[in-house]
């Protein structure tokens, strides 16, 4: 394969912060509904602690274990991108603080605030104290470090008070509280100014020398410890251990793997960080100062009290039935006579739950197959699967243990299905299965009978009303064909190694999608219209980023929806000047996948769950799904059409590696409220 010049490549985890810092302009656009700004700042927040605990988390391991690793792409060691990812934090940690009080100011013209001590009166400053005396004080837990004390284990992601001490004998021992415990609110209501809140931590804060009465408080401040929360499952495992109690000790050690990033609100002497940086073994640039709160989901709080404002929200908007689907009739019988394709959350996943409720009632099916990642609390899916184990049906479910950060919900699943009848296996050595894939295996008088559906998103309920994604819904036979050996496979601990109508990772995706790029270059070089447009959430994996890149100089044209992380430059002279790369950025995350190559005879389009990132293509099971139904094929390429035209929430990357807004034109078009507007459209509705 051809080498190409560095400047072709982009640093993965700076990329992401490219993309968190597009979730973060949200936060700031005064066109988006205030209570909705609100929630992209909180988004924001969430997004950075989770990258600090496996991103960074995966270099400091690195670091640690000296390994001279660099990126692929850009060569870069873990100390490099170490200090790029903490210089870039630093200057987004600014922009949010810069928000946070813009948000507050118009907050408080809607008639909710958060007050600050100073502006209290003493009547108010009472209340308070009476307040903490009778209702937070006595639950605090409290640690004064000495030598009869060590220092406390810190929490991940909890907030703590923390005091510099002194006596007349003793100087610069340090008191620390825990802060948000949830035995007591976090948002505390002053009485005499409705709408006007403390927050608990900030309460704690302020009536320390009230819990350190015979010590004088010398300095004081709030502090958040993130820790690293990478860890390899299979690295670890005893093969004599049950799995799921194996994973159950997964998530415990979690919890106590080592800080990656301190944040705190108040400067304090520089040889008491200096000390909390020894003890957590922390370097100084790990360590950031933040003018706003330290967890931002109180602000979810305050969406709350707003709720009668309807004009401070979204519009509602609600997802409608496909008008592919007769109520009137079985789900099963109208996919025996056409390929259904679901578009989420413009409709609804109700059409699905409702195939697999007749499956589990109707006498001709035999066995239900799925695969399941990340799973709804409630979730209907599960309840359909029970109810086809209780009446006899065959049911094998794969339940992935190492979703992450959906271990614990998973497990519990888990229990629950097999207690429930169901046969529960939980993956494979050294490979997630992050596929969205259901078959359902009906015996007829005509003989063996499949109806499969492929997904590009979890079987979960809730995130089906805020994800965008696909859901293929097929009679396919050889489709269902190759369904059932991708369940046989993994019924016996192995993957799939050759398929014609699937691209089933971890063999037999990339190789697919490599050899159908070099399918248009071919083309291309014998002066036929090429064409390649992918939509994806992230482009990572090397081998095809080189090969789209081989594709462009040999004049392909390629077009690239990549809602977050992308490692491929566009717009560079004689290399990616025939790559367009756009990312959406709304009111819904973007998470569907579709790959379309060629043109005219040749073309093919797939739905699909997986990313172009290695871990997609080489360590995960996924399934992509072709589609054959021309109609199914031409609501795609419109769907994809209508995302390139995107002026709204699309923004365009730039041969600087920058992002910037497309520019709305004469004629605004957000794709999102378009879907929606055509799917009220379709079920005969105006929206509501």
């Amino acid at each position: 394969m051809q080498t190409f010049d560095d400047s072709c490549y982009l640093n993965r985890e700076l990329s992401w912060l490219k993309f968190n810092g597009r979730v973060l302009e949200e936060a700031a656009d005064e066109t988006i509904p205030f209570c909705e700004r609100l929630s992209f700042l909180s988004i924001f927040q969430s997004n950075l602690d989770e990258f600090f605990m496996v991103r960074v988390g995966s270099l400091h391991d690195m670091m640690f274990l000296k390994k001279e690793v660099r990126d692929n792409k850009t060569h870069m060691t873990a100390r490099q991108q170490l200090d790029a990812i903490l210089l870039e934090v630093r200057k987004m940690t600014a922009d949010k603080d810069r928000i946070y009080e813009d948000l507050m100011r118009q907050l408080a013209e809607k008639g909710v605030r958060l007050v600050k001590f100073s502006a209290l009166d003493e009547e108010e400053n009472s209340y308070l104290e009476r307040y903490f005396e009778q209702e937070i004080k006595p639950l605090l837990s409290t640690v004064i470090v000495g030598k009869k004390q060590p220092f406390p284990f810190l929490n991940n992601k909890a907030i703590y008070a923390v005091a510099v001490l002194e006596t007349k004998n003793d100087k610069g021992k340090i008191g620390i509280i825990p802060c948000n415990t949830g035995v007591f609110g976090r948002l505390i209501e002053i009485p005499t100014r409705p709408g006007c809140y403390v927050l608990a931590e900030e309460l704690i804060l302020h009536f320390l020398p009230l819990v350190f009465s015979k010590y004088k408080v010398q300095e004081k401040s709030l502090i958040r410890i993130t820790r690293n929360a990478d860890i390899d499952a299979d690295g670890i495992y005893d093969e004599d251990l049950d799995y799921r109690e194996h994973m159950e000790d997964v998530i415990r050690q979690r919890r106590k793997l080592c800080p990656v990033r301190m944040e705190m609100t108040r400067d304090l002497d520089s040889d008491i960080v200096n000390r909390l940086r020894g003890i957590l073994e922390l370097e100084k640039d790990q360590v950031f100062s933040s003018n706003s709160p330290l967890d931002l989901s109180f602000l979810f709080e305050f969406q709350d009290l707003l709720r009668s404002h309807g004009e401070l929200f979204y519009e509602k908007r609600v997802p409608q039935y496909s008008p592919e689907i007769s109520s009137d009739r079985p789900v099963i019988d109208q996919v025996l006579e056409k390929d259904i394709l679901l578009a989420y959350p413009f409709e609804n996943i109700k059409s699905f739950l409702r195939m697999l409720r007749e499956a589990a009632n109707d006498p001709e099916v035999v066995s239900i197959r799925m695969t399941l990642y990340r799973l709804a609390n409630h979730s209907k899916v599960v309840e359909a699967l029970v109810e086809a184990a209780e009446n006899g049906k065959q049911i094998d479910v794969l339940v992935e243990l190492k979703a992450r950060f959906d271990e614990e919900n998973n497990i519990a699943w888990s229990r629950y299905l097999e207690e429930a009848g169901c046969h529960v296996i939980y993956g494979l050595d050294g490979l997630k299965v992050h596929s969205k894939l259901c078959l359902i295996t009906r015996k007829t008088e005509n003989g063996i009978q499949y109806i499969t559906q492929v997904g590009t998103g979890n079987y979960n309920e809730k995130t089906s009303r805020l994800y965008t994604d696909l859901s293929l819904l097929t009679a396919n036979q050889a489709i269902g064909q190759e369904a059932g050996q991708v369940f046989q496979a993994l019924s016996l601990g192995e993957t799939v190694e050759y398929t014609e109508h699937l691209m089933v990772a971890p063999r037999c995706l990339q190789n697919k999608v490599i050899d159908l790029i070099n399918r248009e270059i071919q083309c291309a070089k014998a002066g036929e219209e090429a064409y390649i447009g992918v939509k994806i959430n992230s482009l990572t994996d090397k081998k095809i980023i080189d090969k789209l890149i081989e594709a462009s100089q040999a004049g392909v044209k390629i077009e690239l929806v990549v809602r977050g992380i992308c490692c491929l430059q566009s717009g560079l002279p004689k290399l990616t000047d025939n790559i367009r790369i756009i990312s959406i950025v709304g009111r819904y995350l973007e998470h569907s996948r579709i790959y379309i190559f060629g043109t005219g005879e040749r073309e093919r389009i797939y739905i699909s769950s997986a990313d172009f990132m290695t871990r997609n293509t080489l360590r995960r099971v996924e399934v992509a799904v072709p589609i054959y139904d021309e109609r199914l094929k031409l609501r795609l390429k419109e769907m994809f059409g209508l995302m390139l035209s995107d002026n709204v929430k699309a923004r365009e990357q730039q041969p600087d590696g920058t992002y910037k807004k497309v520019q709305p034109g004469d004629t605004a078009l957000n794709s999102q409220e378009l879907f929606y507007q055509i799917a009220y459209e379709a079920a005969g509705k105006e929206k509501m």
